[in-house]
């Protein structure tokens, strides 16, 4: 067998590395849709990779409005499932196949 120079140490500092705002990138974050947060808010959450996963207090249509066009155009998706929106990235697919 060869010797190889592999150095494990920088390859645990690159998988331990949060995005610029601490938070771990893919991450799923439980909220509220209730018209209280900006939809720049949610679309930035979003666009950084993670999944929405919001309990809906009102009309979905109208408090989704916001953002809704944004996520889908970017190749987002977005499924309302039992009084939650569940809102993803691009890239990453809501399977409802089992529904």
């Amino acid at each position: 067998m060869g010797d190889f120079d592999l150095d494990l140490r920088a390859v645990e500092d690159h998988l331990d590395e949060d995005d610029e705002d601490g938070d771990l990138v893919g991450g799923v974050e439980l909220g509220i849709l209730d018209g209280s947060t900006p939809p720049a808010e949610w679309i930035e959450t979003v666009m950084n990779g993670r999944i929405l996963v919001l309990h809906i207090e009102g009309d979905v249509n109208e408090l989704a409005a916001g953002f809704a066009r944004d996520v889908k155009k970017s190749g987002g998706e977005l499924v309302h499932f039992r009084g939650f929106l569940i809102v993803s990235p691009p890239g990453i697919e809501i399977d409802t196949g089992r529904l």
